[in-house]
């Protein structure tokens, strides 16, 4: 077991295998009808997901935008296919492999050596994200490849049986400020959800693929936790939610999750929050910081204050 800085849980570094996948830039996805009915009963066009979002990034505010699910940075799937298992066998390998802070390095096209971070993992349309600067999502083309130096799976935390991490990468454990005590362990994060508001991605049978969804729908819920001012990656704590095997409302337990995707307008959908560590209540305590964001926690880019923003469908 590798032991880490002064007060930061120990890990299994040592046993975990480094493996490489790769990826394609992935395309917008357009559907036969163009309209998104909101939960008001308006339909509206707007950008969804896929492509390079290029004014997007973690950091940024994901509330109020004029788009759909938007997935900051990079959006990135795996088309091909092996010769054995299933004919997504290979992008289901990318989502599954891959965790928040993981290595990721162009290597085809005029970007070719420019590296990038991964963010998060968005569920449905089973979309890898990773972060680059912004001069190379400017230059970066549809179809050019990525690979990642996937690092993570199968990290445990061997003093903190009762909690269950997922999709982290070493590196972000480190520099989180994740603070162990006995067996407690303390974690910043910039919000509290409730498990109430939870929708869309409920119901899968496990959570480290993919993400489920805040609804911002009810404007007192909304302003109590203070939910119109989430950003992407900020790392949230969603009270009474067990993601240890899927995921579930659950008293006593907790989950730890990271921002990966914009606000929606369709009944059930929001923010979707990815899951990284889950368990007792008891011994995963949050602890408010305004932060609390990936962009500032990995030194991607100088981290925006938070502020208030209107949900789109109140703007529309």
């Amino acid at each position: 077991m590798k032991t880490n800085q002064v007060g930061a849980p120990r890990m299994n570094e040592k046993d975990l295998v480094m493996v490489t996948v790769m990826g394609q830039i992935a395309h917008p996805i357009g559907r036969p009808n163009p309209y998104r009915i909101g939960y008001d009963g308006v339909p509206r066009i707007l950008p969804g997901t896929g492509g390079i979002a290029i004014n997007q990034r973690v950091g940024n505010r994901c509330v109020g935008l004029a788009g759909d699910h938007i997935e900051p940075g990079v959006s990135l799937h795996n088309n091909n296919r092996e010769i054995v298992g299933d004919k997504n066998g290979p992008n289901l390998a990318l989502l599954t492999y891959c965790c928040v802070g993981n290595i990721a390095q162009v290597v085809t096209g005029p970007c070719a050596g420019k590296q990038g971070v991964v963010t998060g993992k968005h569920g449905g349309i089973e979309h890898l994200l990773i972060d680059f600067p912004t001069d190379v999502l400017r230059r970066l083309r549809i179809g050019d490849r990525v690979q990642i130096f996937s690092f993570g799976l199968g990290l445990h935390l061997p003093d903190h049986p009762r909690i269950q991490a997922m999709n982290c990468s070493p590196r972000l454990i480190r520099r989180w400020g994740v603070r162990a005590d006995k067996q407690c362990l303390h974690v910043p994060v910039t919000h509290l959800v409730p498990a109430k508001v939870m929708g869309s991605g409920i119901g899968q049978n496990n959570a480290i693929r993919g993400d489920y969804d805040i609804q911002l729908f009810d404007p007192k819920t909304t302003r109590r936790f203070n939910l119109d001012t989430l950003r992407f990656g900020d790392f949230v704590a969603i009270i009474h939610s067990d993601s240890r095997f899927g995921r579930a409302f659950r008293h006593n337990a907790i989950t730890i999750a990271v921002v990966v995707h914009g606000d929606s307008t369709i009944s059930g959908h929001g923010p979707g929050a990815m899951a990284l560590l889950t368990g007792d209540r008891r011994c995963l305590i949050p602890i408010r910081d305004r932060n609390a964001n990936l962009a500032q926690v990995l030194r991607i880019r100088q981290l925006p204050p938070l502020r208030q923003f209107t949900p789109l469908i109140k703007l529309s």
